[in-house]
């Protein structure tokens, strides 16, 4: 346990600039994002259901605890393996009372065939319009050459901002209390890595205990 613990502390600490940053602002390469940090609070982001339904991200989360995990797509292997490995301790999550939140800028209807394939209780969220990518500062410009790659040899149509830049998050995890605010943050600029399922799993069970 003391090892876990030590853990969450390190993962909450993201290397980033004072508050007064501008975290709605797309950053030029992953490395440089500027995620929202613990204690402060999830952006009014308008977002969608997986069938197209608008929605708005506070009022959901206001609902319960939420578990959110921002992910790339489906398209994305360590993507895929990530949900299937939290898929494990989603009825531990659901027992603690949390929702889980998969958010990512596919359409609606990306997101209709991959909630087809899996079992997953998660709530699939459509971020095309990438409102809560730009809010949760975790937004950075994919590179045209990357761009093309993806839609030339994967068929993968990337989300674009009003620049018509492409746009991925830097895959991402934050524990939100039903006000709204953050309290526990995992976000790495490498996509290959993914915190455990024991250890999300270790983080919402302590947030819970210290909430009582």
């Amino acid at each position: 346990m003391l090892r876990i613990l030590a853990t969450l502390f390190l993962l909450n600490i993201v290397v980033a600039p004072v508050s007064a940053l501008d975290r709605s602002t797309i950053a030029d390469k992953a490395e440089n994002v500027t995620p929202l940090l613990n204690g402060m609070t999830v952006p009014n982001a308008k977002v969608k259901t997986a069938d197209g339904s608008p929605l708005s991200l506070p009022a959901l989360i206001m609902q319960k605890p939420s578990v959110i995990v921002f992910y790339r797509g489906g398209w994305c292997p360590y993507c895929s393996r990530q949900l299937a490995e939290l898929k494990s301790i989603e009825s531990a999550l659901i027992e603690e009372g949390y929702q889980i939140l998969a958010i990512s800028p596919e359409t609606p209807e990306k997101l209709q065939s991959q909630k087809l394939e899996t079992e997953f209780a998660a709530t699939l969220i459509s971020d095309a319009q990438l409102n809560a990518i730009r809010g949760f500062g975790i937004g950075f410009y994919v590179p045209n050459d990357t761009r093309e790659r993806y839609k030339t040899k994967m068929q993968i149509e990337l989300s674009a901002d009003e620049t018509d830049q492409a746009v991925l998050p830097a895959p991402a995890i934050f524990i939100t209390d039903t006000s709204g605010k953050i309290v526990f943050n995992y976000v790495n600029p490498d996509f290959k890595t993914r915190p455990s399922a024991e250890l999300v799993l270790s983080a919402a069970k302590l947030l819970k205990q210290n909430d009582k």
